[in-house]
């Protein structure tokens, strides 16, 4: 299949670009600058891009997200600290989000005589967001074959959406993913915090996968004591 993935640069889609390059025909990156705080993830895609040999293409939708508000992503609110899946991570939804990008990417998919678009939810994602559940891929792949219906046939590539983000740091790893070369934190500091919830997250993967964590973080162990405290909550 030619395919087109959405890439924030971050640990999940990187490692979905890389995993397409090796099975199938990649024939691009699609990044969307809607105005996040890390915004130097993109950075990390246009990276991921070069490695790859393939064309790159940001796209500007900073003018919806906007008004897309009440979000720690896009408005002067405070990520918070914690596991991922606690409720207060809730703050770092943007509202269909997920709905807004693959919509354009199913457009720019059509044009370019794609087969696929492909992006990495993964099971990880489905406690607090829901446009990344396998209920709305199924869905959003069905209102797009009425969309398109006559004129392309894309398919929503989501090989990640029933599987944990550990099991995607061991997928990377067979891939020879530059995990390296991947933005995940939320407050896009200098290096990853290692307290917002895609660090804990992302610490915790690579320790559940035995793999070994090239990431520089501010505070390499708070993942533990949130791990556990969330661990305590959950029974």
């Amino acid at each position: 299949m030619k395919i087109l993935v959405v890439c924030s640069g971050g640990l999940d889609s990187v490692t979905l670009a890389e995993k397409v390059a090796a099975e199938h025909q990649l024939i691009g990156l699609i990044s969307f600058d809607y105005g996040q705080r890390h915004k130097k993830e993109l950075d990390f895609a246009a990276r991921a891009a070069a490695r790859l040999g393939v064309p790159h293409d940001v796209i500007d939708i900073s003018g919806i997200g906007r008004h897309l508000t009440g979000s720690a992503l896009t408005d002067d609110l405070d990520v918070p600290d914690g596991h991922y899946a606690e409720d207060t991570m809730k703050v770092t939804v943007v509202p269909n989000r997920n709905a807004i990008m693959l919509s354009i990417a199913f457009g720019l998919a059509a044009a370019r005589k794609a087969d696929a678009v492909a992006v990495a939810v993964h099971g990880g994602d489905h406690f607090i967001y829901p446009d990344c559940r396998p209920g709305f891929i199924d869905s959003f792949q069905v209102m797009q074959d009425h969309a398109l219906e006559g004129y392309a046939d894309v398919v929503l590539y989501a090989p990640f959406v029933r599987i944990s983000k550990a099991d995607i740091v061991t997928e990377g790893a067979r891939l020879g993913a530059s995990f390296a070369e991947t933005w995940s934190c939320y407050k896009g500091g200098q290096h990853h915090c290692g307290r917002c919830g895609t660090c804990v997250e992302r610490r915790e993967a690579f320790f559940l996968a035995g793999v070994e964590d090239p990431t520089h973080y501010e505070d390499p162990d708070f993942w533990k004591a949130a791990t556990v405290g969330f661990k305590a909550e959950a029974v």
